[in-house]
């Protein structure tokens, strides 16, 4: 499907700041299945609304109730949502009523969670699915890689952004990242324990994205484990190019002689000791820029996979449209 904008899927976009005008940006530049059929904020003097006027997008500053009242909302079959957490269930519960289907930016995690690579055709007809979190979306992947060669019993990640690229909503959140992130990892990356942490970091110059996942599985085929990382890396390249591995992948066997004693595993092992195989992988999300700088590949990789999935979601509802 690539044909004429008036023939794809309009979509409105609700969230105003940096992550909605980004996506504005994406699919008014980049997308053959969708349109911007209506874009929604809170604030009429902000700089995202402003943009879309210029790009002749409908918008409106009254919220959830105008983009209701929009006469463009008649035509929306998908709503992206990039405000916040608590805001999201009043939302959800609107759209829902509406038959609109919903793409959650923010981690309030009312839909199932949702990672293009590893489970993008899994939930085509949810009414909502969630997008995690930017260091789900960069993490998660690699968790999943590992867990299709061996078992993940314990998987750690640490996300470190730039403080520049943490409006507001990011930092209201941070709780609900790290909630959402770590139950993440096991549902859908696959381990049985996980845990996430995120690092707002203020150097100067903003420093990009940057990614460390840590696994502790059984010994197992290095190769088969290296090979799977690097062939996942690969794919989420095709929608976020700036994603690369720093480093080759590191391993790390661990004797019973010193096992790691970790309490978030006490209960597969006495005590949480472990003793088996230490897997390191270093990651960088460099952002394309198209609204925000190159080092916020933090929101980046989260429109991108918003957008990767609402493409997905688009060709689907053509399809059944079609049968």
């Amino acid at each position: 499907m690539t044909g004429s904008v008036n023939s794809r899927t309009a979509a409105a976009i609700i969230g105003s700041g940096n992550i909605g005008t980004d996506l504005l940006i994406k699919i008014q530049r980049k997308s053959t299945r969708l349109k911007v059929g209506a874009f929604v904020g809170i604030d009429a003097a902000s700089e995202g609304l402003q943009r879309a006027q210029r790009m002749n997008v409908p918008v409106t500053a009254e919220g959830i109730d105008g983009l209701v009242r929009m006469p463009e909302f008649r035509d929306i079959e998908i709503v992206f949502d990039a405000t916040s957490a608590g805001a999201h269930a009043k939302h959800d519960a609107i759209l829902r009523a509406h038959g609109k289907r919903v793409i959650d930016l923010t981690p309030a995690a009312i839909g199932p969670y949702t990672v293009p690579v590893v489970n993008g055709d899994a939930h085509l007809d949810a009414p909502n699915v969630n997008m995690v979190t930017c260091g789900g979306q960069a993490t998660i992947p690699v968790v999943a890689a590992v867990s299709r060669v061996t078992r993940v019993h314990y998987a750690e990640i640490v996300a470190s952004i730039a403080s520049k690229s943490a409006g507001p909503g990011t930092r209201a959140n941070i709780d609900e990242f790290t909630e959402t992130t770590s139950r993440a990892i096991e549902s859908v990356g696959g381990a049985t324990r996980g845990k996430a942490i995120i690092v707002l970091n203020p150097a100067e110059p903003p420093m990009i994205m940057r990614d460390t996942v840590f696994c502790l599985t059984g010994h197992a085929d290095q190769d088969a484990i290296r090979h799977s990382i690097e062939s996942m890396v690969e794919e989420v390249r095709q929608y976020v190019p700036g994603y690369r591995l720093q480093q080759s992948v590191q391993f790390e066997p661990v004797g019973a002689n010193r096992s790691f004693h970790i309490p978030e595993m006490s209960a597969l092992t006495a005590g949480g000791g472990f003793a088996g195989l230490k897997i390191s992988v270093f990651l960088s999300v460099e952002g394309a820029a198209h609204y925000l700088p190159a080092y916020a590949g933090n929101l980046d990789i989260m429109t991108s996979a918003a957008l990767q999935t609402a493409e997905k979601i688009a060709a689907w509802l053509h399809a059944r449209k079609a049968a």
